[in-house]
């Protein structure tokens, strides 16, 4: 007992302490806990709203806001220990350092998200390509971008991938143009198809009135005189309304007695007579 109240008075001072710097450090944690909570919903609500309510923004901000605010809380509790916070920055900057060079394609697939993330060349719920790869955008991480193909793939993406090639948004726009290419006869009247076309897109109340749909021959083939249609339709009505105008074009120009010609080719054969030979010497 004795040798226990001379060690506490020996170091009454530096125990005082230590039982302090505990006791706040119990308190800053509980504090950063608590408002990490709070900046985190503020954040998510502030740049929900800033970002029209896309919550792959609104969540990676909030989540880095939280992790700073106890970022802070854990430089405060070293400086109450007595810890050289300097040096320990330093420190960790030449361990990020080192860090950095040995995962460089990692930090690549990083800066990439964050660029995507923020430029917003595709985002979740959207039909894109890129490289070869067609599917909707299902999330965008830090470091890969998820998407399902249309026959219900799952695609895992690095970032550096997509950020680095040609993005093809299908969805992106409001409205999209379709070309329904339809052969006729070279002895079929091209007015004759080209009015049954135009009337065809003029009953489809689907179709834009502007641009207004269009006719033109398309192209003179080796078989047939190509006609093509041209019109727009709301992004979200494209693919069915194709689909059934696909069908109807066909029935059009067969009601107005034009035909849709199979490819053909004239094979002329030349039987020569032989002719004498010359006699050799």
């Amino acid at each position: 007992m004795d040798t226990l109240l001379a060690f506490y008075h020996t170091y009454e001072n530096q125990i005082f302490n230590m039982g302090k710097n505990t006791l706040l450090t119990l308190m800053i944690l509980v504090i950063a806990s608590l408002l990490s909570k709070m900046v985190k919903k503020g954040v998510f609500a502030s740049v929900s709203r800033l970002s029209k309510n896309d919550e792959i923004v609104s969540a990676l901000l909030s989540k880095v806001a939280a992790y700073a605010v106890f970022l802070v809380a854990m430089v405060i509790i070293l400086d109450l220990f007595g810890v050289n916070t300097a040096s320990l920055v330093a420190l960790v900057g030449a361990a990020g350092l080192a860090i950095g060079l040995a995962l460089k394609d990692t930090l690549s697939n990083i800066a990439a998200g964050i660029m995507i993330l923020f430029l917003k060349p595709i985002k979740k719920g959207e039909f894109v390509e890129f490289s070869g790869t067609m599917g909707t955008v299902k999330d965008i991480g830090l470091f890969t971008s998820i998407f399902e193909t249309a026959d219900g793939l799952y695609i895992s993406s690095p970032n550096s991938a997509v950020w680095g090639s040609t993005i093809k948004n299908f969805s992106r726009n409001s409205r999209r143009r379709m070309d329904i290419t339809v052969g006729i006869s070279y002895d079929d009247s091209i007015d004759v198809g080209m009015k049954a076309l135009l009337d065809l897109a003029n009953e489809v109340d689907v179709l834009l009135k502007d641009p207004a749909p269009q006719v033109i021959v398309h192209m003179l083939a080796d078989s047939s005189v190509n006609l093509q249609l041209r019109a727009w339709a709301p992004t979200d009505k494209y693919w069915e309304t194709f689909w059934a105008m696909q069908k109807d074009a066909k029935l059009r120009i067969e009601e107005a007695g034009l035909t849709i010609p199979f490819p053909q080719r004239d094979l002329h054969i030349y039987n020569h007579a032989p002719g004498p030979q010359s006699a050799v010497q």
